[in-house]
């Protein structure tokens, strides 16, 4: 029974520092305005379980989920979210996203598909609740719930 305790005990030790990590990260996601494309692409891709050999803004504008000129540091518009999330979660677009891939397209796609609720700036900036709220609803489509 002693080995038993003892065996949870370490378990639990080892994998609390994990999860307090991950809380505080959320708090932090939480509590910014403005994320970056650096910040969001660590999000979005952890969030669609995306492998990335290095860096996560890096792995993404290589697969040409971000705009074009979006630098680390750049505050994450809306529209240049949409697509990330678009080619992370590998959600399907429509014939004028399929032809494009812009930012554009992939914006309108996402408020087609409901997982952008309303209409709002494409140039909005992404705060850390709306980013959350999007990779849940993707998640959610991804499940088939949505």
């Amino acid at each position: 029974m002693k080995k038993h305790l003892y065996f949870f005990a370490l378990c639990f030790t080892l994998v609390l520092p994990v999860f307090a990590q991950t809380a505080a990260e959320l708090e932090a996601l939480l509590a910014t305005r403005a994320l970056s494309y650096e910040q969001a692409a660590s999000f979005v891709l952890r969030a669609a379980e995306v492998t990335t050999p290095g860096s996560a803004f890096n792995y993404a504008s290589e697969q040409k989920w971000l705009p074009a000129k979006a630098a680390p540091s750049d505050r994450a518009a809306l529209n240049g979210v949409s697509l990330l999330v678009m080619g992370a979660f590998g959600i399907k677009g429509g014939i004028m996203y399929s032809a494009t891939k812009s930012p554009h397209y992939a914006y309108r796609e996402l408020v087609h598909q409901g997982i952008i609720l309303g209409r709002a700036d494409p140039d909005l900036a992404v705060s850390g609740d709306r980013l959350l709220f999007m990779i849940s609803r993707a998640l959610e489509r991804k499940e088939g719930e949505l």
